[in-house]
């Protein structure tokens, strides 16, 4: 995140989900989500080179290779971003 917003956040992250003040937060209604869109990132396609037993150990786990490599890539870039 980039914005920012003043808030204590390790106060936050300490406090009990009860003590949480969410009063001035409106309800999600039906008509929020009848309305509501899922948007996920687009792929963009890439030439990658990996080594060979990398590969073949991805591929071997059966269908969807290329998403569990995306998921492990993400997984280490939100591991990388450092809050403010």
């Amino acid at each position: 995140m980039t914005k920012i917003t003043g808030s204590d956040w390790k106060q936050l992250g300490e406090m009990e989900d009860e003590a949480i003040d969410t009063s001035d937060i409106a309800e999600l209604d039906d008509d929020f989500f009848n309305k509501a869109e899922l948007r996920l990132p687009t792929k963009q396609p890439v030439t990658l080179r990996i080594d060979e037993d990398v590969l073949v150990w991805f591929k071997a786990q059966g269908k969807g290779y290329q998403t569990r490599i995306n998921k492990l890539l993400r997984q280490y870039m939100e591991s990388q971003v450092t809050e403010p």
